[in-house]
């Protein structure tokens, strides 16, 4: 389970990385007569179509956002050209050739699959910062207090147990909700990146705190110190590295926390604007849209979403079973 969780991850992080290579349309450019499109088909070659081919789309009810094929207009696929693995053929339909929509388009007539993959890094990156700096607080500060004991242990501990008891939900939200309300993306992203650190690092710092308590006492810190080394040498070249495996599996456990965290924003109007593509400000317009049973392509993001968790549990399952090899 545990080279299925990687290959999984690995293979929606490839995927989010050449987004601009794999999304056939921009993720910010409209098709007007196209909203709420469903995916294009994509056909096998024929007699007056040679190779990959679709068909464009006409719009025959705007009320009932019911759509058909125009089967006098096939368009050609072509590959790995305008720098693009895949785009349709210009020539069949002239400069504004018909887009191919793997996954339909949303209200307003953009490309959902484009933007998905671009969504991923947004979000995607949003997360593995907030992780990093969250594990990263953790460990110093949870190193410091195992180290020092005493009054700075308890006074750490404390603070710790204060965040720690505090709804995260609720303190993301109100942290964020006293911030301006319209904010540039770039820092839209520091901020929820800082804030998502200041709810995940007491998690981190508490077990960090604990092994170090438990490891400063050993045979080999007290032969460090006999030979003249500081206390952060004997924390960052023996002490911390004995809380290895507790770290990765705190980041295993934050990553997913804060992709969802930040859909939870978006979806409620708190997270990036709806102008940047990430899974939350999609599934945002998603829930807006009317007749979503009739548009299920637009919970795309859902469903990445679901895979990175899954592939997050699946690691840390597979790490739990490891089998513990002895030593001859």
């Amino acid at each position: 389970m545990r080279r299925a969780g990687q290959l999984l991850l690995a293979l929606v992080l490839l995927v989010s990385a050449g987004a601009p290579w794999l999304a056939p349309n921009p993720p910010d450019k409209t098709f007007p007569d196209l909203l709420y499109a469903p995916p294009t088909r994509v056909h096998l070659p024929e007699a007056d179509a040679p190779g990959l081919h679709f068909h464009s789309l006409r719009l025959v009810s705007r009320l009932e956002r019911r759509f058909e094929e125009d089967r006098n207009q096939p368009v050609r696929l072509q590959w790995f050209t305008n720098g693009r693995l895949v785009s349709t053929d210009q020539a069949a339909g002239g400069p504004e050739s018909p887009p191919l929509l793997l996954l339909g388009a949303d209200p307003y007539g953009r490309d959902i699959f484009a933007r998905l993959l671009y969504g991923a890094r947004t979000s995607l990156a949003l997360a593995v910062v907030a992780t990093l700096a969250a594990v990263l607080l953790g460990a110093i500060i949870g190193s410091a207090a195992g180290y020092l004991g005493g009054t700075a242990d308890d006074l750490i501990s404390r603070t710790s147990d204060f965040v720690l008891v505090l709804p995260a939900t609720y303190v993301v939200l109100a942290l964020r909700s006293v911030m301006p309300l319209v904010l540039p993306a770039e820092t839209m992203f520091l901020l929820l990146s800082a804030i998502f650190a200041f709810v995940g690092w007491p998690i981190v710092a508490r077990g960090v705190r604990g092994i170090v308590a438990s490891e400063r006492e050993r045979d080999y810190v007290a032969a460090g110190r006999a030979i003249g080394a500081g206390p952060w040498r004997l924390i960052v070249r023996h002490l911390l590295p004995a809380a290895g495996g507790h770290l990765r599996t705190q980041a295993t456990l934050l990553l997913p926390a804060f992709i969802l965290a930040e859909a939870t924003l978006s979806y409620v109007g708190l997270g990036f604007p709806d102008t940047i593509p990430t899974w939350g400000t999609m599934l945002q317009e998603a829930s807006s849209a009317a007749l979503i049973g009739e548009s299920p392509w637009m919970l795309a993001p859902a469903g990445a979403i679901f895979l990175v968790v899954l592939a997050v549990n699946l690691l840390v399952q597979g790490a739990g079973r490891a089998p513990v090899q002895l030593e001859p």
